[in-house]
C-alpha cells in the first residue's frame, strides 16, 4: 500500500498562511482518493478536505470553506492544503490519509495514514 509523510507545518500568526504538503511513495499514488484531517489536543480526529484521485471531486468541511485549497499532482505523487487566513482554533496535528474505494468524510473510511505534521496559529 501507499506510504504518507506530512510537512510544511509550523507557528504562524493568526491571518497567516501555510501550505502542507502529504508525499506519497509504495503504490500508484493516482489510484487513492485523498483527505485531509486536523487533530486539536483533547479532540477527536476531523475532516477538513478529500480529493478524489483525478481531483475532479473535492470536499470541504464548512469551517474551512473560502480559507482552504486542496489539490493533488500525481506525477509528483504529492497532495497539498493551502490554508490562508489562519485562525487559533485551526491549531492541531493536520494529518493525510489515503482510502481507494471512496472519498468520505469519516476518518475510519481511510485506511492509510501519515504520521502528521502540527500546525500552530497564535492570536
Amino acid at each position: 500500500q501507499v506510504q504518507l509523510v506530512e510537512s510544511g507545518g509550523g507557528l504562524v500568526q493568526a491571518g497567516g498562511s501555510l501550505r502542507l504538503s502529504c508525499a506519497a511513495s509504495g503504490r500508484t499514488f493516482s489510484n487513492y482518493n485523498m483527505g485531509w484531517f486536523r487533530q486539536a489536543p483533547g479532540k477527536e480526529r476531523t475532516f477538513v478536505a478529500a480529493i478524489s484521485w483525478r481531483g475532479r471531486t473535492i470536499r470541504y468541511a464548512d469551517s474551512v470553506k473560502g480559507r482552504f485549497t486542496i489539490s493533488r499532482d500525481n506525477p509528483k505523487n504529492t497532495m497539498y492544503l493551502q490554508m490562508n487566513s489562519l485562525k487559533p482554533e485551526d491549531t492541531a496535528v493536520y494529518y493525510c490519509a489515503a482510502d481507494r474505494t471512496t472519498i468520505a468524510t469519516m476518518p475510519s473510511a481511510y485506511d492509510v495514514w501519515g504520521q502528521g505534521t502540527q500546525v500552530t496559529v497564535s492570536s
